[in-house]
């Protein structure tokens, strides 16, 4: 009998060792996880200990974040059902009135004739033929009106939005210091500069005509239809219908809205390389051409005295305008 007790004495000392190697190795991977669950659970009594008597806040809380829920639901239906009834590009007379324009709609037909005609006249004095002149003419009366008051309308709400938070923060100080918010939009119609001060203008007059306050910021966010004011119109709406400090979630929407300009600065920053390369790349053939011309009448004039030199003439044009808006698709960034 002893021979087997001395026989496994010597592994004695390894097989402890296993086991404690095993041990400490299952502690190692379950303690952590055991831990945690005991702290889970001693944090979610300590919670559920100060909570108890703060029942009332708890639900006014919950009843607080219902009605922000409800509110920006109604927000975004109301929104698709303005995109839904109405055109995805707006109207003429709009797009004039949000460039400031004060023409009418017979007023614009009338400038685009007048365009066409000295865009036709201009044609026959570089010597172009009556077909391709006519087809100047029309182009000139389509697309140099339309990109006038393009031109207009991008320039206004760019000024706009450079204005715009600075509008914000005199809110913002205007409520802080007491004064309603109705007498801050009038401070701003007042004191800002324009465009800005114009838009608010309407918004006062709307307000005093009897319109809710989220009504008639809403319709700011309609004549004016940037990001910036969509903000603010839902800022106002969700404070008005639930509530809550109307200075502090302003003061968040300046910020967020002057981060957004330093965004903007950046991007520009970044891409005015590619830009810059672009433009270049798009005028090249157009400066040799009229160089070629200048020099070289008689050699250049075959593209438009020749049936061949016409056709090519148009495909040359038609890959370039092609290439251009593939460039113009590529530099230009959303945000």
């Amino acid at each position: 009998m002893d021979l087997p007790i001395q026989g496994l004495a010597p592994q004695l000392p390894i097989f402890g060792l296993a086991t404690l190697s095993v041990a400490a190795a299952l502690t190692m991977v379950f303690y952590p996880k055991v831990k945690k669950t005991d702290l889970y659970e001693s944090r979610f009594t300590a919670i559920a200990e100060t909570s108890a008597p703060s029942h009332n806040r708890r639900d006014g809380g919950a009843r607080r974040r219902r009605s922000v829920q409800e509110t920006l639901r109604d927000l975004d239906e109301r929104q698709k059902a303005e995109a839904k009834h109405s055109s995805s590009k707006p109207s003429l007379v709009r797009r004039m009135r949000q460039a400031q324009l004060s023409w009418s709609k017979e007023i614009y037909y009338l400038v685009s004739g007048g365009t066409g005609i000295l865009s036709f006249i201009i044609a026959l004095l570089f010597r172009i033929d009556t077909l391709p002149a006519i087809a100047c003419g029309i182009a000139g009366a389509l697309l140099l009106p339309h990109l006038f008051v393009e031109r207009r309308r991008k320039r206004r709400f760019a000024r706009f939005s450079a204005e715009f938070p600075t509008a914000v923060d005199v809110i913002v100080r205007g409520v802080k210091s007491g004064l309603p918010l109705g007498d801050c939009l009038k401070i701003i119609a007042v004191e800002a500069q324009e465009p800005v001060a114009g838009e608010f203008r309407t918004l006062v007059e709307d307000q005093t005509l009897g319109l809710p306050m989220d009504e008639a910021v809403g319709r700011l966010a309609q004549r004016v239809p940037l990001a910036e004011t969509n903000f603010f119109a839902i800022v106002v709406a969700i404070q008005s219908r639930t509530g809550g400090s109307l200075a502090e979630a302003l003061s968040n929407l300046s910020k967020v809205l002057r981060e957004r300009k330093k965004m903007q600065g950046k991007i520009r920053a970044m891409s005015q390389e590619a830009k810059s390369s672009a433009a270049i790349i798009g005028a090249l053939p157009v400066l040799v051409a009229v160089l070629v011309y200048l020099t070289s009448p008689d050699y250049i004039a075959l593209l438009f005295t020749e049936t061949i030199g016409n056709i090519v003439l148009a495909v040359c044009l038609l890959w370039m305008g092609i290439g251009i808006l593939i460039m113009r698709k590529m530099i230009n960034f959303d945000f």
